[in-house]
């Protein structure tokens, strides 16, 4: 059966961050994950881990500017020492918060340019990055996004990010495999979990339903049949639930939205 974490940088947006550790515990998660802890110390994370009995399971690595559009750093030239700081900070908050593995956001490539120009920046990042996390026992992960929610981003396919690791040649690089991503590049949710979840190479998975990224039984998506193909192939790992609420919140608050979790618990 899928282990779910919640996703607190969309799930309770009706409370203050801090306070929707305690509303995902009641609700019966025992992980979290979210975009980004920076904004605050991280012991006051660490107390809301604690004081919830909950597992810090994935955050990002600084984005660069977010506020002007920036989705990731490590594709760029010219931006190799920002990046190399940020991966130096996101290091020592999963330090601090216990968290296994941390999301790298490749960026999103200036319109015309070409692909190809920014591979060996990506693969030379990548690969420093992949060092210096091993030595304190982390996984990076690398996420295939759709262009329709970011537009001109580096990395889009499953195939992308498998070769991105075979050229990087490190064990604790693997793929965050987000399934409302996927879906709207790709589709054919099955079998892509058939291909890829054998290999060993991805490291989580997450959820939303499609098209619009809310609840999981809202929209095209059939998930209780793709979680039993997570169950046919004996994945182990987290379930990211990283959706914008919207049934729960037209009736009182993203708990009232979780039905679709209940199964599960």
């Amino acid at each position: 059966m899928p282990r779910f974490a919640a996703n607190l940088s969309m799930l309770y947006p009706e409370l203050e961050f801090l306070d929707r550790f305690e509303a995902a515990a009641q609700d019966g998660f025992k992980a979290v994950e979210y975009l980004f802890p920076y904004a605050f110390e991280s012991r006051e994370i660490a107390e809301r881990l604690k004081a919830h009995g909950l597992q810090q399971v994935l955050f990002n690595t600084p984005p660069g500017d977010w506020a002007a559009g920036e989705r990731g750093l490590a594709c760029l030239p010219g931006r190799e020492a920002e990046f190399r700081e940020g991966i130096g900070k996101a290091l020592t908050y999963a330090a601090a918060l216990n968290c296994p593995r941390l999301h790298v956001m490749a960026g999103s490539l200036p319109a015309g340019a070409a692909r190809d120009a920014y591979y060996p920046t990506y693969i030379s990042q990548l690969r420093w990055a992949a060092l210096e996390a091993v030595k304190q026992g982390v996984d990076l992960l690398i996420e295939p996004i759709n262009t329709r929610d970011i537009p001109g981003f580096f990395l889009n396919r499953q195939d992308q990010a498998h070769q991105v690791l075979a050229d990087v040649g490190a064990s604790n690089l693997k793929v965050q495999m987000d399934l409302y991503h996927c879906q709207i590049v790709e589709g054919d949710l099955a079998i892509k979990l058939r291909q890829y979840l054998p290999t060993g190479h991805v490291g989580h998975i997450q959820i939303a339903g499609v098209p619009q990224r809310h609840e999981p039984d809202l929209g095209e998506l059939n998930y209780p049949y793709l979680f039993s193909v997570l169950d046919e192939l004996g994945y182990t790992g987290w379930v990211g639930c990283e959706y914008r609420p919207n049934a729960g919140m037209q009736v009182g608050g993203t708990s009232s939205g979780l039905g679709w979790l209940k199964p599960y618990l």
